[in-house]
């Protein structure tokens, strides 16, 4: 009897365990296991024998290999876990979740500015290439924000820095723009004539979007 009680006091240990354990999107990189964790919201990778924190977050590429890893019911019970408003942010992303995430868990002070106007965030995730770094600027990006605001983002990033370029953005129906179109819609959107008409549409594609840098290297 004792060794019943005995096997059964150590099957709950191991399930209170289970249950207790942190919820964690993981995938693999180059041969190298990663995971971003929950409460609070941390990207890790492991090394030697345990996980330590990326400074500040995984590659693009590294984001690329966890979008064909992570299935949605994952996905689903990661996200119940974050703060509605939050929740609803990143749910608005498909393949470019990961990037969503670390933008607000790097730089949580911008999170009131980019609700409203999600179409911003692949900027802020693809800065270090918009901007020719040679490493991501989180630190730099809050100072920024803290100073000057949402303007002071955009001007940062090499956008307009008016309420026409947030009224754009606002109007984009699909936030996730893909990375080889940010250049391109960065150039147009200095063109006046571009953002009269983009101004004057009530929902953009990213069709209309890379149609104006089309247009404009034609």
């Amino acid at each position: 009897m004792s060794q019943g009680r005995g096997k059964i006091a150590r099957m709950k240990r191991l399930s209170s365990k289970k249950i207790a354990a942190p919820t964690v999107l993981s995938w693999s990189h180059c041969g190298r296991p990663h995971r971003v964790t929950i409460s609070p919201v941390q990207f890790e990778q492991w090394i030697g024998e345990r996980w330590l924190a990326y400074a500040p977050v995984p590659s693009c590429a590294s984001f690329a290999s966890a979008a064909g890893a992570i299935d949605p019911a994952r996905w689903d019970e990661f996200l119940n876990l974050l703060p509605a408003a939050q929740r609803d942010f990143v749910e608005r992303f498909g393949l470019g979740r990961l990037a969503a995430l670390a933008v607000i868990s790097q730089c949580p002070s911008l999170f009131e500015d980019l609700a409203p106007t999600p179409a911003l965030t692949p900027f802020l995730a693809a800065h270090v290439d918009l901007r020719g770094a040679d490493r991501p600027c989180w630190d730099e990006i809050t100072a920024v924000h803290e100073r000057a605001g949402v303007f002071g983002i955009l001007e940062w990033l090499g956008l307009p820095a008016s309420r026409q370029t947030l009224a754009i953005f606002a109007r984009v129906a699909d936030p996730e723009l893909p990375k080889r179109l940010l250049e391109s819609i960065r150039t147009a959107l200095w063109e006046p004539e571009n953002l009269w008409r983009l101004q004057r549409c009530e929902t953009l594609t990213e069709r209309d979007l890379a149609g104006s840098g089309h247009a404009l290297a034609a």
